[in-house]
């Protein structure tokens, strides 16, 4: 059974698909079921799984990661990854591009597409979900509940840290060896390689950021509270 993860390898391949590894064989072990991995031609993750429970395995799989679609529907919601940040659009790739250009952004404050992005700390390869409003032309918005997610991070009491392209262990270990473990509550996972590091209530999130920007490799977005 060879099947497409919604799962996006990037960076550092070798680094990403290990993780990924690691990840599905421990959704696999009660499962009389074993993966192979690949990665497609456009960066998902592919998995060959062979076994009794083969076919269990996949459709559990398909279920919990989804799979990359190959065509839309209007009105429709999908779960895809931030692609590209323009001033004036963002896209977003859930098998297919999708574009929320920034008249679809309101609901998320004024400001230039990438001001809106930085505002709630919007990285490339953020986990998102989406509605098509135009099937044809490959637009959409950002959901009720995406937006709302947003906002309740923006208006806590936490300054909040998005990574991408780093394991949990790797973001760990920077804020250890920073001196800022005290400084934080815990690290979320929001994606594969992609987590979010909430501050506790006196914390800096900007301080945080400046202080592992160093010690990892991917992008740091920062969501500062509105309180």
């Amino acid at each position: 059974m060879v099947t497409k993860l919604l799962i996006k390898i990037y960076g550092n391949r070798e680094r990403a698909t290990h993780s990924a590894e690691v990840l599905i064989n421990n959704e696999l072990e009660e499962l009389d079921a074993s993966a192979e991995f690949s990665v497609s031609d456009d960066n998902w993750l592919t998995v060959d799984i062979t076994g009794e429970d083969s076919e269990f395995a996949s459709n559990f799989l398909m279920q919990k990661f989804g799979t990359p679609v190959t065509e839309i529907m209007k009105n429709e919601t999908y779960h895809g990854f931030i692609r590209q940040i323009h001033d004036d659009e963002i896209v977003v790739d859930v098998g297919i591009l999708v574009t929320i250009p920034r008249k679809n952004l309101n609901n998320l404050g004024n400001g230039t597409a990438k001001q809106i992005a930085t505002r709630f700390g919007i990285i490339r390869h953020l986990p998102v979900m989406i509605e098509i409003t135009d099937e044809k032309a490959n637009v959409g918005i950002f959901t009720k509940e995406q937006a709302d997610l947003w906002w309740s991070w923006k208006k806590s009491e936490q300054d909040r840290v998005i990574a991408n392209s780093v394991t949990r262990s790797e973001l760990k270990a920077a804020i250890k060896k920073t001196g800022h473990a005290r400084d934080i509550y815990g690290i979320e996972r929001l994606g594969l390689m992609e987590h979010m590091i909430t501050c506790r209530e006196n914390t800096d999130g900007p301080g945080i950021v400046a202080a592992i920007g160093k010690l990892v490799k991917g992008e740091l977005g920062v969501i500062r509270t509105s309180k």
